[in-house]
């Protein structure tokens, strides 16, 4: 029985031309590049997690300064006491919960030796008008418990615009500290419970998106072998006419 590859190659040669392996080589190196930085973000998604397992079993941390917070606490379960800084109360615009457009509630938290701690208190739907409801925090001395971590994702600015007032496109702790003038800690507490106040408290795990990482790693390591088997195919020619008769 005749092979069938043979077939199809006989009165061929592989002859790549310059042009064409210039491009297959940009693509399939371009893939293979865009492959590994989508596994390194799920390998960075999964280390979060494995920390976030090991900081929870650990009792809650009692915040007394700023000092006793740093990035490598990140997931840890804290408590803190303190008076909200109401006037210095931020709210991020256009962020959304079950398809629902709203904001994200941020309150200063004095602490005993006045330094401060962002909270994030949760998330408040917008009014019709797309306005914030009101989402003063509570008076007087207060007890809050929650997780220690990084601040809000922040969006793509075409063009970065200096907050001005309450409501903000994205956070930057160390411009938030310069405009309001506090000493901050690096990481926010994302509060686990309060009072009843309307604001939704539902964070994300640890390893959200890991999974999407993975499922894009593999999408770009196959457009780059599809690239070099296309590159394969498309430079075997076929031969001079002399030759095809032979």
């Amino acid at each position: 029985m005749p092979n069938p590859v043979s077939s199809i190659l006989r009165g061929r040669q592989f002859r790549p031309g310059l042009w064409p392996t210039v491009a297959a080589a940009v693509v399939i190196l371009t893939t293979i590049l865009l492959g590994n930085w989508q596994a390194r973000r799920a390998e960075f998604r999964e280390a979060m997690q494995a920390q976030a397992a090991v900081v929870a079993q650990q009792a809650p941390l009692r915040l007394g300064r700023v000092t006793d917070i740093t990035s490598e606490l990140r997931y840890r379960r804290v408590m803190a006491e303190g008076e909200y800084l109401a006037a210095r109360q931020i709210l991020l615009d256009n962020r959304t919960y079950n398809g629902a457009a709203g904001f994200i509630v941020l309150t200063p938290l004095r602490l005993d030796d006045g330094s401060h701690v962002l909270v994030n208190r949760g998330w408040i739907a917008a009014t019709a008008q797309h306005t914030a409801p009101p989402a003063a925090p509570p008076m007087g001395r207060v007890t809050v418990t929650g997780l220690l971590n990084q601040s809000p994702p922040s969006f793509l600015e075409l063009q970065h615009v200096a907050p001005a007032g309450p409501v903000w496109q994205n956070l930057d702790l160390a411009e938030f500290a310069r405009v309001s003038g506090l000493t901050l800690a690096p990481l926010v507490v994302e509060q686990a419970t309060g009072s009843p106040d309307g604001l939704i408290r539902d964070w994300p795990a640890p390893d959200s998106g890991r999974e999407k990482n993975v499922s894009y790693m593999w999408q770009w390591y196959s457009f780059a072998a599809l690239a070099a088997v296309l590159w394969l195919v498309l430079n075997w020619q076929p031969r001079g006419g002399g030759e095809d008769e032979q």
